[in-house]
């Protein structure tokens, strides 16, 4: 079992003791469609489904996790996951945006390229791009059918096209002592947020804690619950305050005229009642 110096070690249980042993002649590169961090790609092999990789990558600089032993089958490629010879690939999801659509940033290229120089020296892989879905080297997920029996379009055109010309470059050259390693941190790309982005951070649960004030077992809120239930407080504040102003002012109007308690009684209740309608009115125009 080898695990790569580089990254973070999160070793997912019971899969990386009891999947079958492979010797890794091939690293596959992958993008999950989420705008996740090496962890939150760990946190969902573990809890939400059977299938995982040997790698995660996110956006930020060093954020680069291994899952998975490399001589350890891991189920992210299909035919290549493991052959009846007992060979395999190594796979690595790299986080992306919602739509699969834009390139590794710097970062993510960095790490890549460092991985795939270590799986070079440590076992041995061909310093090419596979010709065939068995062959040794190194490719991205959609290269063959045999690597996704459904069909993907993963890791996206732009992915694939630095693939070929930056990535795969990158990593011969860096193994055949070409360039330097970097002696400074890459710099990091701003990577915009789409509107499924945004949406899924405001509507998602577990996001923040749920306040004191929560019915009891519902511990987490989205967002979205907190910005509503804060403009329900707002309001009620609102109408209280509007209510005790109309209090006050129709007692000092009363001041005086010798009026009975009834009568004031019932000032007051009128006084409330015509504030509150105007508070709800008020606010609820304003928000149509």
């Amino acid at each position: 079992m080898a695990w790569y110096p580089g990254a973070k070690k999160m070793e997912l249980q019971p899969e990386s003791d009891s999947q079958q042993a492979i010797r890794p002649t091939q690293l596959i590169m992958h993008s999950i469609v989420a705008n996740w961090t090496a962890r939150r790609t760990y946190e969902f092999w573990r809890d939400s489904t059977n299938l995982e990789s040997h790698f995660g990558v996110g956006y930020g600089a060093n954020d680069i996790a291994q899952y998975m032993g490399t001589e350890t089958r891991a189920d992210a490629n299909a035919g290549a996951n493991r052959r009846s010879d007992g060979t395999g690939a190594i796979s690595v999801e790299t986080a992306s945006n919602s739509k699969a659509s834009d390139p590794w940033n710097a970062s993510q290229v960095e790490e890549l390229i460092a991985l795939g120089v270590w799986a070079h020296q440590r076992h041995g892989i061909p310093l090419r791009i596979c010709r065939t879905s068995g062959d040794p080297g190194f490719g991205y997920h959609s290269m063959f059918a045999a690597w996704s029996t459904s069909g993907t379009a993963c890791p996206g055109p732009a992915r694939i096209r630095q693939f070929r010309e930056v990535v795969f470059p990158g990593i011969v050259a860096r193994a055949t002592g070409k360039t330097p390693a970097p002696t400074n941190p890459p710099k990091e790309t701003d990577v915009p947020l789409s509107t499924d982005d945004v949406k899924k951070i405001w509507t998602t649960d577990g996001v923040l804690k749920a306040p004191s004030t929560a019915a009891k077992g519902n511990t987490h809120w989205t967002a979205d619950s907190y910005v509503r239930d804060i403009h329900a407080r707002v309001r009620a504040v609102q109408t209280a305050l509007d209510a005790t102003n109309a209090t006050v002012r129709t007692l000092a109007g009363l001041i005086g005229k010798g009026v009975d308690t009834a009568a004031v009684v019932a000032a007051v209740e009128q006084a409330i009642a015509d504030a509150v309608i105007k508070v709800d009115v008020d606010i609820n125009s304003k928000e149509g």
